[in-house]
């Protein structure tokens, strides 16, 4: 087994326990994994599977992050391609000064954004893992939606050798192109979800620029409206679906999903409301914070997963600094 290391030096403030969890968002998640301060993910790239792990060394104003590929074979390309999907999926270079700007001047904001000082807003590693996610949690709770990707992951995932902690890659579009809806059913998936899955992955595997048909990469230079509207021609994507997409897909930080029950009912906890949020209330209420609603929502989503305790193994307030790697690193 070989071992590839490189370091990443993240736009401060960064705090890689915030920010893995709110991408991960359940302790059950199997495929992005946090454990003894190292986030840890198995990655397919061309038909191979890579063990990678990344921990921080450095505090949140002067943050470094060590990685570690492993694999039987590692080519540099592979390498840049981890590389540059560690730097997307865990925020590495958005610049949020503007949001700590804007938060001094909400004493409820700046106290949450105190809270989780250093959360970058993290990001799935494509568009096709973040329309899966979104279906397989359509109208189920967070922890039965998480449970649905994990059978998903052992299911059709790239499994890495050796029996390594994260052991299973995101399912590849390729793999589930192959499914059966029965395969599907009998993961727990209704007819509907196992028909939404297999023919988007059909449409991703087999996409061509100029064919017409799921050029994904095409979304992500559409604004706002035009790209939900686009999302939303896939089958079984929603309103819902299609704005999840846009925060955790494509790094929308203005959008906040507002039909995510969930996220409606933390936010008006959260500013003490007495009546229900509708859609529409929801945006007028985070309408305050723009451009970064979509922010606020990953800060929610911490302080829920903070009251639950899972937040307690998180690293320490100030990580120390240690590792030649670290001390190092330049990319």
């Amino acid at each position: 087994m070989k071992l590839v290391s490189f370091g990443l030096k993240p736009s401060p403030p960064f705090r890689l326990d915030y920010t893995a969890w709110a991408l991960r968002r359940m302790p059950d998640n199997i495929v992005d994994c946090w454990e003894d301060g190292r986030y840890s993910r198995v990655f397919s790239i061309n038909g191979r599977a890579f063990a990678v792990s990344a921990r921080q060394c450095g505090d949140a104003d002067r943050p470094l992050i060590e990685v570690d590929v492993r694999g039987d074979r590692i080519p540099a390309a592979s390498v840049k391609r981890i590389n540059f999907s560690l730097r997307r999926m865990l925020g590495l270079d958005i610049e949020l000064s503007g949001f700590y700007e804007l938060a001094k001047k909400d004493s409820r904001l700046d106290a949450l954004a105190g809270e989780f000082y250093g959360l970058k807003p993290p990001r799935f590693e494509g568009l096709y893992e973040a329309l899966v996610n979104a279906v397989a949690c359509q109208q189920l709770s967070l922890l039965v939606g998480i449970r649905l990707l994990n059978r998903l992951a052992r299911a059709y995932g790239k499994a890495f050798p050796e029996g390594a902690m994260p052991a299973y890659s995101f399912p590849p579009p390729e793999n589930l192109a192959e499914a059966q809806p029965l395969e599907l059913r009998e993961l727990g998936f209704s007819g509907n979800k196992a028909a939404s899955l297999i023919g988007i992955s059909r449409l991703v595997a087999n996409a061509r620029p100029g064919n017409g048909r799921a050029d994904l990469e095409a979304v992500s230079g559409m604004d706002d409206v035009e790209a939900e509207k686009k999302l939303m021609s896939f089958r079984g994507i929603g309103r819902w679906s299609a704005q999840y997409v846009l925060l955790r897909g494509l790094g929308r930080l203005s959008v906040f999903p507002g039909d995510d029950v969930g996220a409606r009912t933390k936010l008006r906890n959260w500013l003490g409301i007495k009546t229900p949020l509708t859609y529409e209330g929801v945006g007028e209420v985070v309408s305050r914070w723009h451009p970064y609603g979509g922010f606020v929502y990953f800060h929610l989503l911490l302080e829920n997963l903070k009251a639950r305790g899972y937040l307690d193994a998180a690293a320490p307030k100030r990580p120390p600094r240690s590792g030649k790697i670290c001390k190092e690193a330049t990319a």
